[in-house]
């Protein structure tokens, strides 16, 4: 299937690793004209380099910006002024008691996760309206709806993106621009990956079997029973940016492998 993406500008914040990568190569798959971020121009740079080694003649470049903070967005608006698609890929998490997370870190989650796509979108949406065809996306997570109780703070944000990106939809219906939320379940990315072998070699075990252990105990509600690679999220990420997805808006729709307990 065609997803009818060449040379649609589009912009995917945090995308040096994990999901963000995967969304943002496989934009550029598709013919998009990607710009990466990241914190860092070494990790920009390396981004770059790995998608253009994976897609020949992918249209890629970088912006490096701290895009958590409203000084890092100016930077990116000033470096990328407008976007056909926007991925507000970007957030923090982080285990914590709940009784242990301080005001600052309440405040920390929600400019990370929360503010930085408000920000993003409240730039970019109105040129996308203006032109009668644009594509936001939140990425937020099960979280959202399993509040996970070792990270309370991380899944407020997740659930505020959902209520931020239904409303963002209801205020451009009828302009040709969707915004939509996806909700990964457990993804195997390099810091998951990093956790898992850490975890099994203190238990002496296999990283198979953490894995096993994890599912059967931590998330026994999961029907995949296994984590999902980045790129199985980001082909939904990708369908969605698509101008296939064009009845698709005010979503929020789940790749989390069976984890979330309903049918809504």
């Amino acid at each position: 299937m065609d997803l009818e993406l060449r040379n649609r500008r589009a912009l995917v914040t945090g995308s040096t690793f994990g999901i963000g990568f995967a969304i943002a190569k496989g934009l550029a798959a598709e013919g998009a004209h990607v710009f990466i971020n990241g914190r860092k121009s070494e990790s920009v740079d390396k981004a770059i380099a790995r998608i253009r080694q994976e897609v020949p003649g992918a249209q890629v470049e970088g912006v490096a910006a701290d895009a958590t903070t409203a000084e890092g967005a100016q930077a990116v608006f000033a470096r990328v002024p407008a976007v056909d698609i926007l991925v507000n890929n970007l957030g923090i998490f982080e285990p914590k008691p709940f009784f242990e997370i301080p005001d600052a870190d309440w405040m920390r989650f929600f400019e990370a996760n929360v503010l930085s796509g408000v920000r993003f979108s409240r730039h970019y949406a109105p040129g996308m309206r203006e032109r009668g065809w644009g594509r936001i996306l939140f990425i937020s997570s099960e979280s959202a709806l399993n509040i996970p109780t070792e990270m309370v703070h991380y899944g407020m944000t997740k659930t505020a993106q959902l209520s931020i990106s239904r409303g963002l939809a209801m205020e451009l219906a009828e302009s040709g621009v969707t915004v939509n939320a996806v909700l990964p379940g457990p993804t195997k990315t390099e810091g998951v990956q990093d956790f898992l072998q850490n975890l099994a070699k203190s238990k002496s075990q296999t990283v198979e079997q953490t894995e096993s252990d994890f599912f059967r105990t931590a998330r026994p509600g999961s029907l995949l029973r296994r984590f999902a690679s980045p790129e199985e999220v980001a082909h939904l990420a990708v369908y969605l940016c698509s101008t296939r997805a064009s009845a698709t808006t005010g979503a929020a729709l789940r790749v989390d492998g069976g984890l979330v307990n309903n049918i809504g």
